[in-house]
């Protein structure tokens, strides 16, 4: 198992969050939305992709990363198959929850540990080689997949347990079904005029999931020490390293610097994260005692779905919480912070007053304000992070130095 990977989509630990939907007014001017941004750091990254009807974010924010990585050690721009990794996932997902009987959480989330871990077990394709539609629709829709996956493990489980064994058929059964959606995996594979195998194309490519740390920040563990953070989707059970609040921070800033991406998992299920305008900021809360009179008897008369409102009507800058080690606890503790969404932080910027931002690339496809991208406050990281997936040379080594 790998020692600490686990940026999960949900999330990022990834729930089957999927792109919401959009009408086909996209927004073209990005100044009504009362935000002007300044781009200060933006590393080199691969194209915008999309994970369309699926709950797959983990592999496409996983392997952009992996992507960006191999830039930025002077490799090539590649394009690789998300569906090699989902398929491999599925497989490995499907035998722990047989060992399990059955609880273990089985869909279609995941992290980024899965996809350190089955790049590291079985290698790597280019997405020439291995689309993963096979069943009529030009882009992902895994809802269907799913469903089959699930009712088909279940009935096998339940024929197991009656039977006291079981059937020496039910994986290759099982794969049957990811070949019919996905389509069968090549043995080998011709790219740019070479013949290769998955592992002997990842390790020409120089892709190096093992350069990879897992990095969060909660209480109810003990700093600078590995655990396995109590998500729903991390059915891997991979690890994540825990340091103070600041100092995840300072992995992320220190990461971009040097021109690192980052693999960032978090929640975006707040009123402040507007996707189709491209930011995510959160609110201060509105305090009873800080309102005159008149505001006040104006704020109490309205309803906690019009409070909610009007907190994230949102015309530019604001002001925002301050955010604590204690309320990014208690927000995480709560369900407030849940592990939606896999992303990936590839730049800093400033907005019109000087707040610095980063700028995140999606896999929500292109039709958005800035074509896929969108920026994200400083509170809105802090408190809304599950954790962040960095390559070990990013990471400061006086932060290293304190893990056993």
């Amino acid at each position: 198992m790998l020692l600490a990977a686990a940026a999960f989509c949900t999330s990022a630990f990834a729930t089957d969050f999927q792109a919401p939907a959009f009408d086909d007014n996209k927004i073209e001017n990005p100044d009504s939305t009362g935000f002007k941004f300044t781009d200060v750091i933006v590393i080199p990254t691969t194209s915008v992709k999309d994970q369309n009807k699926s709950g797959t974010c983990w592999a496409f924010s996983g392997i952009s990363t992996l992507e960006d990585n191999v830039m930025k050690n002077g490799g090539p721009e590649l394009d690789l198959s998300e569906m090699f990794v989902v398929r491999n996932a599925y497989i490995d997902k499907a035998k722990k929850f047989m060992r399990m009987n059955g609880k273990v959480n089985f869909s279609q989330g995941g992290s980024f540990a899965d996809v350190l871990e089955m790049t590291k077990l079985y290698g790597a394709m280019p997405e020439e080689a291995y689309k993963g539609l096979n069943y009529g629709e030009d882009k992902h829709a895994h809802y269907e997949l799913e469903e089959a996956l699930e009712a088909y493990l279940k009935a096998v489980m339940a024929r197991g347990q009656r039977n006291s064994k079981l059937s020496t058929a039910w994986l290759p059964g099982f794969i049957g079904i990811l070949d019919a959606y996905l389509g069968e995996v090549p043995e080998e594979f011709t790219y740019n005029g070479k013949k290769y195998t998955p592992k002997s194309f990842a390790k020409e490519m120089k892709i190096a999931p093992e350069n990879f740390e897992v990095y969060t920040s909660f209480t109810h563990h003990p700093f600078y020490e590995d655990f396995i953070l109590e998500v729903p989707d991390n059915w891997i059970w991979s690890t994540c390293r825990n340091v103070p609040l600041d100092e995840m921070q300072r992995i992320l800033d220190n990461a971009l610097e040097n021109g690192y991406s980052v693999m960032w998992a978090a929640d975006v299920s707040e009123g402040g994260f507007k996707w189709a305008k491209g930011y995510a900021v959160l609110p201060e809360e509105k305090k009873e005692k800080d309102m005159t009179d008149t505001e006040l008897s104006r704020w109490v008369k309205l309803s906690d779905k019009d409070r909610a409102k009007q907190r994230f009507d949102i015309k530019g800058p604001v002001k925002e919480k301050s955010v604590t080690q204690e309320s990014r606890q208690n927000s995480f503790d709560n369900f407030e912070t849940t592990d939606d969404h896999g992303m990936v932080i590839v730049g800093t910027a400033t907005d019109q007053e000087g707040n610095k931002y980063y700028k995140v690339k999606n896999s929500w496809d292109t039709n958005q304000i800035y074509d896929g991208y969108f920026y994200v406050s400083v509170p809105y990281f802090l408190e809304k992070t599950l954790n962040i997936g960095v390559d070990k040379a990013g990471v400061p080594s006086d932060i290293q130095k304190k893990f056993k």
